[in-house]
């Protein structure tokens, strides 16, 4: 997303401002699960960060300043386009393990992306999917952590917390929907 602030002080400069604001207090911080998920709990565990060759598809999209700044950490790094806009980090023919590990992870400190790790990271193991005709927000039953939550509490949170943050960022980058599993509960769907 661009966003343009127009310096002085009149009314569509302090909408535009606002706005700003409000996506990057949402969007940035890396804090948006922090009622559900603490950051030492996500650290100490990382298996959504892991992948197995067979389903290397379920990597986050990366947004072209997410890739712009893996080029940069990662020189060596290669993709494969996800969409319009995006794209997923390409795996070697050639990798010895059944297991891929995120490039971007590194084990002392998380995320080199930090606070600035693509959206579908920030809202895990919450993920946007395509179900029939619909888009719903679906809980990934894989975040062991999460699932020990009531279920009611996880349901409250989504609804009330988070689907329309993601549903508005979901409309600006669709690349981040993905097609129903068809295991994942389907917590809220999107407006229409």
């Amino acid at each position: 997303m661009t966003c343009h602030i127009k310096s002085g002080h009149n009314e569509q400069g302090m909408k535009q401002k606002s706005l700003l604001y409000h996506f990057l207090s949402v969007f940035s911080n890396g804090n948006m699960l922090s009622k559900i998920l603490t950051h030492e709990a996500c650290a100490n565990c990382k298996e959504c960060c892991v992948f197995s060759r067979y389903d290397t598809w379920e990597q986050p999209a990366l947004n072209p300043e997410n890739r712009q700044k893996a080029e940069k950490l990662i020189p060596e790094s290669r993709f494969v386009s996800k969409g319009k806009e995006s794209c997923i980090f390409r795996i070697r023919e050639d990798y010895p393990e059944d297991l891929f590990l995120c490039p971007l992870l590194d084990s002392e400190t998380g995320c080199l992306l930090g606070e600035e790790k693509p959206f579908e990271c920030q809202i895990y193991p919450f993920q946007v999917m395509k179900i029939d005709n619909h888009i719903g927000l679906v809980l990934s039953p894989l975040c062991e952590i999460v699932m020990k939550k009531p279920f009611q509490f996880l349901l409250e949170f989504a609804r009330e917390e988070l689907a329309g943050k993601v549903f508005a960022y979901a409309r600006q980058h669709p690349d981040i929907i993905r097609k129903y599993d068809g295991m994942s509960p389907v917590l809220v769907f999107m407006p229409e």
